[in-house]
């Protein structure tokens, strides 16, 4: 089958299109040529694609930008046993995301540009999907000391970011956000107030029953606050990850009111689960923040159905089993999301809350607006990073058949709707469910 990639064009005909930079969720085609969209539309090819041009019969399922994951940990290097470069591109390609950026809280952290350049080195290695690194935003990690913004983004940073650590001084992340302004780098922060936030779950009567540690939902608040003030007392461009609390969507959608340069994105894990999921010490659905209430959770569908939430992240992080079997306090943290990332956000979708298009504008044109990545949107002369799925197959959550090495999952067993069919990469096939989508014939 062509695959568009030598140079020989292929028509994706008999596909519900799913353009979310026009809103728009109607019948069309799109012709691919050199890895690039040539043309896409509602009439293309209405009455058959000219002789020469190979086809790939879509029938009628969903074809769309692919997506556009900000926020994966993979491991490499330092912890190769967890995740590397090329499993995490399979586990990324079977979950229709193209474009990915990398967290640099490995071993050792990204706070170097050569760093920024082993990721390029790797991703053109791997040729999974496309990865970006972020940039640490302190030396080490530790939070003392400014990393060298400007040369790291030199290198290809997107952002910077200390990953889940937040930056606990003011004064270092007042310092941050000027100095980045200089480079107009982006500086991503996952508000977590520390004294508040060293618990291992909510901060609650079920944290109470369970013997176990609290995690208040204020240190989301307080945080954000500072922040928020930081921002405006300096001008830079601020990202808040992993938005888990009421007040912490109030706090963004009042900084947004203002005109100050704040955005944010929050997981499937915060919109889909509550604290209950907790259950008897499962550590498979300990994340960072942790589940919160079910009033948070709502508050969290309502932020992204409202576009106060800017972004829907995977924030897939694999755990090996000696990390998740053990009490619940001492696990570790995370959960892999690449596989899990699209049949999650299409429950916004199944539930009535959002449209197929208003979805992946949070999946796909924001984050690469934000974050200044050529992807995530269909238009002539744009990659042809494509995914093909079917939003309705019901199938349940099995993390044996995942592709990512690990499969600490807080969605085992959950019934789901919505499979990847095919994943396009510059217009090269990189993911096929044979199962579901034997080989298309191209006439």
């Amino acid at each position: 089958m062509a695959n568009g990639s030598d140079g020989r064009p292929i028509a994706y005909i008999n596909a519900r299109l799913i353009d979310p930079s026009a809103d728009t969720d109607q019948r069309g085609a799109v012709l691919i040529g050199d890895g690039k969209i040539l043309d896409y539309g509602a009439n293309l090819f209405s009455g058959g694609a000219p002789y020469g041009i190979a086809t790939v019969d879509c029938q009628g399922h969903c074809l769309a930008p692919g997506i556009v994951d900000l926020r994966v940990h993979t491991g490499e290097p330092g912890e190769e046993h967890k995740e590397t470069f090329d499993t995490a591109g399979r586990a990324a390609a079977a979950g229709g995301v193209t474009s990915m950026c990398i967290l640099p809280d490995t071993e050792p952290p990204f706070d170097d540009a050569s760093l920024i350049e082993f990721v390029a080195r790797r991703a053109r290695q791997v040729q999974r999907t496309k990865m970006y690194a972020y940039g640490a935003l302190t030396l080490g990690l530790k939070g003392e000391q400014l990393a060298e913004i400007g040369l790291i983004s030199e290198a290809g940073a997107v952002a910077f970011t200390d990953g889940d650590k937040p930056i606990a001084s003011a004064q270092l992340m007042r310092r941050a956000l000027y100095y980045a302004k200089t480079f107009d780098a982006l500086i991503v922060q996952t508000p977590q107030e520390p004294t508040l936030s060293s618990g291992a779950m909510n901060s609650g009567e079920l944290a109470t029953r369970l013997g176990l540690g609290g995690n208040h939902k204020l240190a989301e608040a307080i945080q954000l606050e500072r922040d928020v003030r930081l921002v405006e007392m300096t001008g830079g461009r601020y990202h808040a990850s992993k938005i888990s609390t009421a007040e912490g969507v109030d706090i963004i959608r009042r900084a947004k009111a203002r005109g100050l340069k704040v955005t944010c994105d929050t997981a499937p894990h915060y919109f889909a689960l509550n604290e209950i999921a907790v259950g008897d010490y499962r550590t498979f659905a300990k994340v960072v923040p942790p589940l919160r209430t079910e009033a948070d959770r709502l508050a969290v569908v309502e932020g992204v159905r409202d576009g106060t939430i800017d972004c829907i992240v995977s924030d897939h992080r694999p755990q090996d089993v000696e990390s998740k079997r053990v009490p619940f306090a001492m696990a570790e943290p995370g959960v892999v999301g690449l596989e899990t990332l699209l049949p999650i956000a299409l429950e916004l979708y199944h539930n009535g809350q959002m449209t197929l298009p208003r979805i992946w504008q949070r999946l796909t044109t924001t984050p690469s607006k934000l974050f200044k990545l050529p992807a995530g949107r269909l238009e002539k002369g744009a990659p042809a990073d494509l995914v093909l799925f079917d939003p309705d197959i019901a199938w349940v959550i099995d993390p044996e058949k995942f592709e990512s090495k690990t499969g600490n999952t807080a969605f085992d067993e959950r019934p789901t709707q919505g499979r990847v069919l095919m994943t396009v990469l510059d217009g090269r096939v990189i993911h096929r469910d044979k199962h579901l989508w034997p080989e298309p014939v191209a006439a």
